[in-house]
């Protein structure tokens, strides 16, 4: 192989590698939130409000919801935005996961 086919393959792998993580980054994600015995409600209310910028009664839908069922799907979108809002909700060490809907 020469210097030429090197780079050409070298080309495309790096094309290959980009275009995954624009998929990656753009298919959307769920950010779950999980229920725990040692937050509040309030608290963790507060800090929904917070991280999705949403109404106070989204935010307590989203707490009881994850209260009785164990877990809630608080938010659907890109990667990035879902990184934002479960870092903000690890301020104060809540429960979260960010799963793939693929």
């Amino acid at each position: 192989m020469n210097r030429f086919q090197i780079q050409n393959i070298n080309e495309q792998t790096s094309k290959q590698e980009e275009e995954k993580t624009e998929t990656i980054s753009t298919l959307p994600f769920k950010v779950i939130l999980f229920n725990d015995d040692w937050h509040t409600f309030e608290e963790v209310i507060i800090q929904l409000i917070k991280a999705l910028k949403c109404s106070v009664a989204k935010a307590t839908s989203y707490a009881f919801e994850a209260h009785v069922k164990g877990s809630a799907v608080i938010f659907t979108g890109e990667l990035g935005q879902c990184l934002k809002i479960t870092s903000i909700l690890d301020e104060i060490a809540l429960q979260t996961e960010i799963v793939s809907e693929k």
